[in-house]
């Protein structure tokens, strides 16, 4: 969608885009709810394990699974809610451009596979968002999205 387009349907629609903090924020707030829900299911083999390498030998175990979690995470509260807890705690919501409503089922997807492709990249994706004029990240340019106040 062309910027003209985008801020028409700003202005049209009373939204202000979310700040790079509070984004940052709610990042932070669903980052720790993952790790900690991680922790709690591999308590046993945390608590095996004797060395900092046996620990990091666990971590490194689940990885595919934590990254699987976080893309399961990401699309059923952002299609069902419009936001993340990490978002919803911050007041922002994720806006789908086409229905200005919660993104679909395949939009979640979209954005939340590419966010960990983002990720993955040296967060190469949520840099690009504070370079954005529009403050969209990778997965928020590959879904269509945009990240607002709520």
């Amino acid at each position: 969608m062309p910027s003209e387009e985008i801020e028409s349907l700003l202005h049209r629609e009373h939204l202000k885009l979310a700040d790079p903090k509070k984004r940052a924020m709610a990042f932070l707030i669903d980052e720790l709810l993952l790790s900690v829900l991680l922790m709690v299911v591999l308590w046993d083999q945390f608590a095996a394990a004797v060395s900092m390498e046996e620990l990091i030998n666990v971590t490194n175990t689940f990885v595919l699974e934590f990254m699987l979690i976080k893309v399961i995470y990401q699309t059923f509260f952002v299609m069902q809610y419009g936001a993340t807890l990490g978002k919803i705690a911050m007041k922002i919501r994720v806006y789908e451009l086409r229905t200005m409503d919660a993104p679909s089922l395949l939009c979640a997807l979209n954005r939340a596979v590419f966010r960990v492709v983002g990720e993955l990249l040296f967060y190469l994706g949520f840099v690009w968002g504070l370079l954005d004029p529009f403050k969209r990240t990778w997965h928020d340019r590959s879904a269509q999205t945009l990240v607002v106040d709520a």
